[in-house]
């Protein structure tokens, strides 16, 4: 991971929305010979966009209120049982038309864009009803549709237990495989099921239960595991093959031990860690077990109202002390590998999207995590064109 080629005083070439050729600049094609726009990168970076495996851009208003109860010193879970959290996002959701949905979600993925992000994951699990899940999913499938870059869609019915189901955990289950994700899989949904694999919202045991259920509906794994204590999701996820294990803020030996060898991507937040105030993820013992890392944004409104990537990075450098080049190999390639993308996005090679960031003329690839308050990005090329604020 700490392996970035680079290529120093180079030119790249892109036909249509796909990447062509580059090289060093003594062996660039005579400009006079290629037709279409050029752009002098002098003193600028080019790097693939990122690849954002892990958000929740989908929902009905931010929940700044809630800012001011950690700033007051409650606790995630102390939130969560005044009403706030999760269960907050679903009661303003079900009230939202799937239009607004949209239209938000629209201008964050615009944002996300802007940033530089060319992939991108979605999860549901704001509507933990069947009605309102499956309006998260369509308004995804819609973003999917209308969106220049890559989408994956992720149906997490599971992500908290509703206040009508506080005392009947198997009947809420069983509407998620029983009723749920016949709907998701009758219209084409979701790419992913995802389970909130954690103390106090669900066990092991219903996690395997709902993934495998989800697999028998054409739905991978992918699981939220380890965020707030040693839940057993890691070994979940990696028993149920799940293609990635997201959060690990509780990560220890047994964990590791179970990632090696398995095929499943650990998937670090650490943004999320840094806005509610949990341990970051231990990248550096992953990474010296011999384990990728990926890095994403849980861009949501409860706990990482952001989907800054660059700030990722930052973090990722200063906090859990990986070098640039392993940071950006996680927010690119591996982040691509961690939506079953790579063969399209997270590198600069032929055939790829051309999906790239151009920065501002930067001294170093170091100076990108290192200013972490300045958006070095000056322009990002969707598709081989400059993306655009227009739809």
């Amino acid at each position: 991971m700490a392996h970035l080629p680079q290529i120093d005083n180079a030119w790249l070439h892109m036909k249509r929305d796909r990447i062509v050729d580059f090289g060093a600049m003594d062996t660039c094609p005579k400009l006079a010979d290629i037709k279409g726009k050029k752009i002098d990168c002098t003193g600028k970076m080019v790097l693939p966009c990122w690849c954002d495996s892990h958000s929740h851009i989908v929902f009905a208003a931010y929940r700044e209120e809630e800012f001011i109860y950690k700033v007051k010193g409650m606790t995630y879970e102390e939130i969560a049982a005044k009403g706030g959290g999760i269960l907050n996002s679903a009661r303003r959701l079900a009230e939202a038309t799937e239009e607004e949905l949209f239209q938000s979600a629209w201008k964050r993925l615009q944002s996300m864009i802007r940033l530089g992000t060319g992939a991108l994951e979605i999860k549901s699990g704001y509507g933990l009803t069947t009605e309102s899940e499956l309006k998260m999913l369509r308004v995804i499938k819609r973003l999917k549709a209308e969106s220049p870059i890559p989408i994956k869609a992720t149906f997490l019915g599971a992500h908290s237990l509703p206040p009508a189901y506080k005392n009947d955990r198997a009947a809420y289950i069983s509407l998620i495989i029983n009723e749920m994700m016949p709907a998701i899989a009758r219209d084409n949904l979701a790419d992913y099921c995802d389970v909130f694999c954690e103390r106090g919202f669900f066990t092991p045991e219903e996690t395997a239960e709902i993934v495998q259920a989800g697999a028998r509906h054409g739905m991978k794994a992918k699981i939220h595991a380890n965020q707030l204590d040693y839940s057993g999701g890691v070994q979940v996820g990696v028993a149920n093959g799940a293609i990635s294990v997201d959060h690990l803020e509780h990560c220890g030996e047994g964990e590791i031990a179970a990632l090696q060898g398995s095929n499943t991507m650990p998937t670090l937040l650490p943004s999320c860690a840094f806005f509610i105030n949990l341990p970051f993820p231990p990248a550096r013992a992953l990474m010296q077990a011999g384990l990728p890392v990926t890095l994403a944004t849980d861009y949501n409104p409860g706990s990482t109202p952001s989907g800054n990537m660059q700030f990722v990075v930052s973090l990722a450098c200063i906090k859990m002390k990986m070098l640039p080049e392993e940071a950006i190999n996680a927010a690119t390639i591996n982040g691509a590998r961690a939506m079953e993308l790579e063969h399209l996005v997270g590198s600069i090679e032929p055939g790829k999207r051309a999906n790239v960031i151009i920065t501002k003329p930067i001294p170093s690839l170091a100076y990108i995590p290192y200013a972490f308050g300045e958006d070095v990005v000056e322009e990002v090329v969707i598709n081989g064109r400059i993306w655009g604020k227009a739809r």
